[in-house]
């Protein structure tokens, strides 16, 4: 054990301090805030939650001081928190949970942008899964989406149910889910929002947004790993996927986990008196994009729409974006090409396709994404090592 934790140590110490980090839509640093409430968390000792003596009281105050930081982020009451292990199963909790408590009369709207946590849940759930379409510019076809409903065969199809995110992990761009709820609403059926992205970057408040299930996750907003919960309106169908000691109000069983929900709690407070910071990125995402398009001829997707100020996502047709990816790895960068949660594997773009884009652009598009420890340098670094490995492939094929 001792030689092993020596081999681990040694790897860990060869990471540079010194590479810049562009990857926040991957996973976003642990915030001073979060990791200081987590070490207060495991310092309590052994604890459980669901324990009636001291310690357990104890613990259970932690977490439901935790739930009021993170219903008061999104504007929500603190009892309709459900803790989970993450994004993705708060995502299938939200699908799997409505689809079972509707007794499979139902179909799923799924947008073609959708995270695979939310359209792998869809196509694994046993409900007809029909999709949402976008528009060029990347945000989801509200008139289309409006004619499917007015024609709508409750009889046939059961309740309709619509996934939408309301922020891209890819492009950053900002959907209209507000609009879309309204449309859902009056049409009876129901809007499952992925909010992973957006919570911590813009203001997210689930009554304004009119939707009936809302998902977010601790280590997006600079809280811990393995850390999620899912908001949904009182009423709203919703049956347990786990089953087991009736946590979470009997729809999460599982014993929770203190500390990292005491992380998500600070980190997502943290994260919403920091927004005013988030925000003012965009000046210096801007100024990036353009010094890219001047001197690299690169493509901004997105670039007319509403987006998240931290993100992102260009293309040079031909570069490819594994290439791209290295190459600024070596070059102490960190970025990603399409979802860097789909198991570290490099492919084409599924949202990028749905956009309408060519097989080279998709080919060839990366995504940087910046948070809350970037500093303005960084992208000044990020662009000079972009234009420096795009230099080094153009002297290569002339070669």
């Amino acid at each position: 054990m001792q030689i092993f934790l020596q081999v681990h140590t040694r790897r860990l110490a060869a990471i540079p301090v010194s590479m810049i980090y562009a990857d926040h839509n991957a996973t976003a640093p642990l915030r001073p805030e979060a990791r200081e409430a987590m070490l207060a968390a495991l310092d309590m000792g052994a604890t459980n939650p669901s324990s009636v003596h001291a310690r357990g009281r104890a613990a259970r105050a932690v977490i439901e001081a935790a739930r009021m930081q993170v219903g008061g982020a999104i504007g929500s009451r603190a009892a309709d928190i459900i803790f989970t292990s993450g994004g993705t199963e708060a995502d299938a909790l939200a699908v799997q949970g409505a689809v079972d408590a509707l007794n499979g009369r139902c179909t799923l709207i799924v947008s073609a942008i959708e995270h695979e946590a939310i359209a792998k849940s869809a196509g694994h759930s046993g409900a007809v899964v029909q999709t949402a379409y976008v528009t060029a510019d990347g945000t989801l076809d509200l008139d289309d989406l409006r004619t499917r409903m007015t024609k709508w065969d409750v009889d046939a199809l059961g309740a309709p149910v619509l996934c939408i995110m309301l922020a891209n992990n890819e492009t950053g761009i900002i959907q209209p889910v507000a609009e879309a709820a309204a449309i859902m609403r009056d049409a009876g059926g129901l809007t499952i929002c992925d909010a992973v992205q957006a919570l911590g970057k813009i203001p997210v408040n689930v009554a304004l947004l009119g939707v009936d299930y809302l998902s977010v996750s601790a280590h997006k907003v600079g809280g811990p790993q393995g850390v999620g919960a899912l908001w949904h309106r009182a009423g709203a169908p919703l049956k347990a996927i786990l089953h087991g000691g009736g946590q979470e109000r009997s729809l999460r069983s599982g014993t929770e986990n203190v500390a990292g929900i005491a992380g998500f709690g600070a980190a997502v407070e943290a994260a919403i008196r920091d927004l005013p910071n988030y925000a003012a990125l965009a000046r210096h995402r801007d100024a990036m994009e353009s010094r890219l398009k001047a001197e690299g001829g690169v493509i901004v997707i997105g670039e007319g729409s509403e987006r998240l100020a931290g993100t992102s996502n260009f293309a040079r047709p031909g570069f490819r974006a594994e290439t791209q990816v290295m190459a600024l790895d070596l070059a102490g960068v960190c970025v990603s090409a399409g979802s860097a949660c789909s198991s570290g594997k490099v492919k084409r773009s599924v949202v990028l396709m749905a956009m309408g884009a060519s097989d080279a652009l998709a080919e060839s598009a990366i995504r940087t994404s910046f948070g809350w420890n970037t500093l303005p340098a960084d992208f000044d670094s990020v662009a000079d090592a972009w234009l420096e490995a795009a230099r080094r492939t153009v002297l290569k094929e002339n070669v």
